[in-house]
């Protein structure tokens, strides 16, 4: 099929080659092998551009591989690692702010981002603070970054300045698994290329958990959300969300159904892993959902590719009537950010069903846990 080497979904076509059974990313020996060049992963045109140094991402085969507590992608979890995170979440949740503003006194965490972000980057660094830590920003506008500095140097830099986890965003897929293996600390995925947002799908789990009535002590297994239909809708090619969440949702007993057109959802969706269906009619993936996810148009990520936006909007968009025709009443989530009158409309973002700022107050929550691992302390 068309789209197998510039779509997001997959570098190559067995599921070893990229990743899916047994890690993030691909083992490369060059930058076109993994697409830091002018495959899918990035619009980067070399390697130097995102200071990666030329076949220094391989395979991330087991978590054993990394220091304790870090979270590269969602492949590393089992279901004890995700009941274990809830679990902790729910625990600093219930504590006292005070009780909990001593859990990471005088430790020091690094947020290290290449990439724009509003809610995980801020959602980190007051969760940080919350349990007492010290943090330091990096960005690549603010930064030696800016000058050039490869990602290992500048982790290399965060280490010797007393950096005891770091937090990273990076353009580039596979970045979080090159810093983890240069510093030797452990690292928060925050989101990397089109490949894995897992903090993300952990802090959608929670708010679905929530809102659909299971509650956070709901026992976690491989049945959990049976008979939960998820309906993740809109740009998928492009989506390290959607990726993120199609591999964890059916580990739990949930279907996951992607919804949109061909340029954004190509057929090798399906090798995400099992439990996932496309279909290309957005009222007839509603009309089987429990849990309507939308997803923004990428517009960043779009060259090259040929989409119709009047088109979508009267295909794919979430708005009050086709809301409304839904045979139940379902959930309304979305990451963010969000572009109002494209693939949601204001009504429905800020109705009654949405959960979107549920999604973003569990984030907060979620990403609390995930530092508390990441530094091994006991809460």
């Amino acid at each position: 099929m068309s789209g197998l080497k510039s779509g997001p979904i997959s570098e190559a076509r067995t599921p070893a080659e990229n990743g899916l059974e047994s890690g993030p990313i691909s083992e490369a020996r060059t930058c076109a092998e993994y697409g830091l060049e002018s495959g899918p992963i990035s619009e980067a045109r070399t390697c130097a551009e995102y200071g990666l140094e030329s076949g220094a991402i391989s395979e991330a085969r087991t978590p054993a591989e990394y220091a304790p507590g870090s979270l590269l992608t969602v492949e590393h979890l089992t279901l004890a690692d995700v009941a274990e995170i809830l679990a902790l979440t729910t625990r600093l949740e219930r504590m006292a702010a005070a009780e909990r503003a001593r859990v990471l006194e005088r430790r020091t965490i690094a947020l290290l981002f290449y990439e724009s972000s509003t809610r995980t980057r801020t959602s980190f660094e007051l969760a940080a603070k919350s349990l007492g830590a010290t943090t330091t920003l990096v960005s690549d506008k603010s930064s030696s970054i800016e000058k050039g500095e490869s990602l290992k140097d500048t982790g290399l830099t965060l280490r010797a300045l007393g950096a005891e986890a770091i937090v990273l965003r990076h353009a580039a897929s596979g970045g979080p698994v090159l810093l983890a293996r240069v510093t030797g600390l452990p690292v928060l995925n925050a989101g990397d290329g089109m490949h894995q947002h897992p903090s993300q799908a952990l802090l959608d789990l929670r708010t679905m958990l929530l809102r659909l009535g299971f509650g956070v002590d709901a026992t976690v297994s491989a049945t959990l959300l049976a008979g939960v239909t998820v309906a993740i809708t809109g740009d998928i090619r492009h989506s390290r969300v959607a990726r993120s969440n199609a591999m964890l949702l059916p580990r739990l007993g949930a279907r996951v159904v992607l919804c949109g057109p061909p340029e954004l959802l190509p057929e090798d969706a399906l090798g995400l892993g099992p439990g996932i269906e496309i279909e290309r009619d957005f009222d007839q993936a509603l009309a089987r959902a429990t849990v309507a996810m939308m997803l923004r148009i990428q517009k960043e990520r779009l060259e090259g590719t040929a989409l119709n936006l009047a088109e979508y909007v009267e295909r794919y968009q979430l708005n009050g009537e086709r809301l409304a025709r839904a045979p139940r009443e379902l959930l309304v989530m979305h990451p963010g950010p969000i572009i109002r009158g494209l693939e949601i409309t204001g009504e429905v973002a800020d109705g009654a069903q949405s959960a979107i700022e549920e999604q973003v107050t569990q984030g907060l929550a979620v990403r609390r846990a995930l530092l508390v691992r990441a530094l091994g302390v006991t809460a």
